[in-house]
């Protein structure tokens, strides 16, 4: 399908971090969509949650696991980044604390197909 997209400037520093492309993921099955960022991010999303999916509007200006009030971008790259749109909200594990997700916005190696995949194309 996809998976999480890195600058190749970046890609060194997360695998390093423990958040590279080896330890991150991208994944439908079983009427979720499973995101993870090595030890920074972990979200299963039932698809019947994903009200809106979208390429999402710049700019970019940080790269890793960032977010608050339940707004989160997980990217590793500035380049083809998806927003979601989670309603009713979901849970996500930052850094090992459970919290909120609403909207999720995930840079991506095929949006099309992630967009596709959540069933909102």
């Amino acid at each position: 399908m996809t998976e999480i997209r890195f600058d190749s400037w970046y890609k060194p520093l997360a695998t390093s971090l423990g958040l590279g492309p080896g330890r991150s993921d991208v994944k439908v099955a079983d009427g979720r969509l499973h995101v993870s960022m090595g030890w920074g991010f972990s979200a299963d999303i039932p698809l019947t949650s994903i009200t809106e999916a979208k390429p999402a509007k710049g700019p970019f200006l940080g790269w890793g696991v960032h977010g608050f009030r339940g707004r989160w971008l997980v990217n590793g790259s500035s380049k083809g980044v998806v927003e979601l749109t989670v309603d009713p909200p979901v849970k996500a594990t930052i850094i090992g604390v459970s919290t909120t997700l609403r909207t999720l916005l995930i840079s991506v190696t095929d949006p099309d197909a992630l967009i596709a995949a959540c069933g909102r194309n």
